[in-house]
């Protein structure tokens, strides 16, 4: 599986935002953009001025990065949400929150998506009782996520899934912290999706 392996941190500092690809380190005094707010390498500090085409591209760059797909899978979601009735981008935005890595991020079993994604792929989650360890698999109306039996004692389960706790689930998922299991009880919604683009810029860059 095709996967960036390179430092992450970078990725964030280059779009000027968190992307949260580090976990708890993200929300500390520690995390890059907060010390260093401007892009990486040597002219990252440097003033440019942005044309149309630039603010589309780091658009769609922003949200490949954020849901760590790369750019073929993402232009695979974007024809998919093309096909689908309704709006191109938010149809778009829908698939990539429907994703199991993301959706297990958003049920607060793992720090960050790239953690989610190793989980997922060590088996040690099921969707309706049956075994999946697809990342990208995607998850549809009624269906219940859980962690899989015989990994609800491992010591690395129990500690991620309590650091995070906390961590607000959005309305779409209905989340049983003693089952160790969620439900997908809707469609994610444009509003419950709390990344801060205009996805009508990623319809236009492709549309060209």
């Amino acid at each position: 599986m095709a996967r960036y392996t390179g430092p992450v941190c970078r990725l964030c500092r280059r779009e000027g935002q968190k992307l949260f690809l580090k976990g708890e380190r993200c929300y500390t005094a520690k995390c890059s953009v907060a010390r260093r707010a401007y892009a990486p390498g040597q002219h990252g500090q440097g003033r440019k001025k942005t044309s149309e085409y630039g603010k589309q591209l780091r658009t769609k760059q922003f949200a490949k990065r954020y849901y760590g797909v790369l750019e073929g899978q993402f232009r695979h979601y974007f024809e998919m949400a093309e096909k689908m009735p309704g709006v191109t981008g938010e149809n778009l935005l829908r698939l990539l929150e429907s994703r199991l890595d993301n959706v297990i991020y958003r049920m607060g079993f793992a720090s960050s998506r790239a953690e989610a994604r190793q989980l997922v792929l060590h088996a040690h989650f099921t969707v309706n009782g049956r075994k999946v360890n697809i990342p990208s698999y995607l998850v549809k109306q009624g269906q219940v996520i859980s962690v899989k039996d015989s990994s609800r004692q491992l010591g690395k389960i129990k500690a991620v899934i309590e650091a995070n706790s906390a961590r607000p689930v959005p309305k779409w998922l209905e989340l049983n912290r003693d089952k160790l299991e969620a439900k997908v009880v809707a469609a994610p919604a444009r509003e419950d999706i709390d990344l801060p683009i205009e996805e009508t810029l990623i319809v236009e860059l492709y549309s060209k």
